[in-house]
């Protein structure tokens, strides 16, 4: 591989930027969710759980599309946003940021979910009767006992919206040092016959993303 070029750091810059904050915004939001339907049960649950993961199954230019409809300037959300924040996330970095946290949403649900519902509620119902409050009990108890699964969950997220390329690109873009991260680099240098960029930044993602999931392994096998 090649010594790292403004090619390549610049992609590699703003994908860290944008998959640390797509996981943040996803991890508050996923662990939240994953919280809430572990501990109740009501009718179309199933349905609701369908709709948080569907991000997971559904094809990224048909989520490219449903996000351009709800954050575009005629979308809900976007015209909102534009007119009375001025702010406007086509075709900028905060608008891969939005697509990324989208499409790795589920993986961080699922896995704080499955990580609460594996724990003793005798743990919880012992915190009750000694009074403590159901926000002390998250953050006392549920929380910390779940921590493990959440972290896994939350570097798959990451590496998730690392590699995320569809949705981003037509959220997005491909504005060199704007809006191209990593993916979508990857995918201009191979349409530019540039081989040696786009076998480095396919290099550079693959290492990251395989640290990541060894991260991921060595969390959940320690639950267990």
């Amino acid at each position: 591989m090649s010594a790292l070029t403004p090619a390549m750091l610049q992609p590699l810059f703003l994908t860290l930027k944008v998959a640390l904050l797509a996981t943040l915004i996803a991890g508050a939001i996923g662990i939240a969710a994953g919280h809430w339907m572990a501990r109740h049960r009501f009718a179309g649950q199933n349905a609701l759980d369908a709709v948080l993961v569907l991000p997971m199954v559904l094809p990224p230019t048909v989520l490219g599309y449903y996000l351009i409809v709800l954050i575009g300037r005629n979308g809900v959300i976007g015209h909102c946003l534009e007119n009375i924040f001025g702010i406007r996330l086509l075709f900028t970095w905060q608008g891969a940021v939005v697509a990324a946290a989208v499409v790795a949403f589920p993986l961080i649900y699922k896995a704080a979910r499955a990580a609460f519902e594996e724990i003793d509620v005798r743990f919880q119902q012992a915190a009750r009767t000694l009074g403590a409050s159901e926000w002390e009990l998250f953050w006392r108890v549920s929380l910390p006992l779940a921590t493990r699964g959440i972290a896994a969950g939350l570097a798959l997220t990451f590496a998730r919206a690392m590699g995320e390329f569809g949705a981003t690109l037509m959220v997005a873009g491909n504005l060199p040092g704007r809006t191209q991260t990593l993916s979508v680099a990857v995918y201009s240098a191979v349409q530019a016959g540039d081989d040696p960029l786009a076998f480095s930044l396919t290099l550079v993602i693959s290492v990251l993303c395989i640290v990541l999931l060894v991260v991921a392994g060595r969390l959940l096998q320690a639950r267990h």
